[in-house]
């Protein structure tokens, strides 16, 4: 068929099969745009700038949402932790008017009565705060964990499930979450291991430690000395339990004021690891040494001996 639609042989019209008509769906198809793909317009919440999808380099999770609800929960215990200590004051300067009038009146008891109601609301407000922050805790403290393996595998000493486990399992959350912080340091430096900052987390845990065990002394003379009022008392023997107590609350006083100072160094040390963890992510994984040309070992050395060497000896290639 000539490009008139004639026939060459006959000269005769020829109608085109149906067969060789596009069809209507093939004609109105539009194929996808080429690669690579436009960015998405709508990534989703808590997505780092800079980081499609909050995902860089191989799954390294720098997303903002747990650890702004974190730094916020840690500023509520803050001031919870404050409110205690006030608590805690007015219930030593009630106990040290009785102590002064050598025995309790009406005044002191009603007075004694506020104070221990406000005290026991802001120790559960207290509790409270502080069993939510550790949830958003150990939930962060993962997450820096998987993030560190990313950037530095195998050089963890525990693994990622002691990131949570450590802090809940007796005896050994005395040292197995600081060095399992202490691994999460090195391998996020953006200069390297050796130059991972540790003083802000060395006073973290320290005071950490000094907080719970002082928390622990003030509540076993608390609870000895409230056992001692419950009995008949002479007079001397009743004013040494009641000088007690005021010991305790004295000790549990200077235990929540380490825990709020405390309280202040964690939000530092979160926002300390979160930096160095985006600044290592911005880093990229580290670079790879030159690969030699073919036939050309590490070394620089072509295969087989130097010149001047015997192959099958150490010594030199005989003359």
């Amino acid at each position: 068929m000539g490009p008139d639609g004639r026939c060459a042989a006959c000269g005769a019209h020829q109608q085109p099969h149906p067969s060789a008509q596009p069809h209507p769906a093939q004609a109105s198809y539009a194929y996808p745009p080429p690669y690579p793909y436009p960015p998405h317009p709508h990534p989703y919440p808590g997505a780092v700038p800079g980081f499609p999808g909050g995902l860089p380099f191989g799954g390294v999770d720098l997303r903002r949402g747990v650890r702004t609800a974190l730094n916020v929960l840690l500023g509520v215990v803050a001031l919870l932790l404050m409110l205690q200590i006030a608590a805690i004051g007015q219930q030593r300067g009630v106990i040290q008017d009785i102590l002064a009038n050598g025995h309790p009146s009406s005044s002191t008891s009603d007075a004694v009565d506020d104070a221990d109601s406000f005290a026991d609301a802001m120790t559960v407000l207290s509790f409270l705060g502080m069993a939510a922050t550790a949830v958003l805790w150990v939930i962060w403290f993962r997450r820096v964990r998987l993030n560190a393996e990313v950037f530095a595998p195998g050089t963890h000493r525990f693994g990622s499930g002691w990131a949570v486990g450590s802090w809940f399992t007796p005896v050994v959350n005395l040292w197995f979450p600081k060095q399992m912080a202490n691994d999460i340091y090195r391998a996020s430096a953006p200069g390297g291991p050796q130059s991972a900052p540790k003083g802000l987390l060395n006073a973290w845990w320290v005071l950490w430690i000094a907080a719970n065990v002082l928390s622990t002394v003030g509540d076993g003379m608390s609870s000895v000395a409230s056992t001692r009022l419950r009995r008949p008392l002479a007079g001397s023997d009743w004013e040494s339990a009641v000088e007690l107590l005021n010991s305790s609350l004295a000790v549990s006083g200077f235990s929540a004021l380490l825990l709020l100072a405390d309280t202040v160094l964690a939000l530092l040390v979160v926002r300390q690891l979160t930096r160095m963890q985006e600044q290592r992510a911005l880093a990229g994984p580290p670079a790879m040494p030159p690969v030699p040309p073919y036939g050309v070992p590490f070394g620089g050395a072509p295969y087989g001996p130097p010149p001047g060497q015997n192959p099958f000896s150490a010594g030199p290639a005989a003359s």
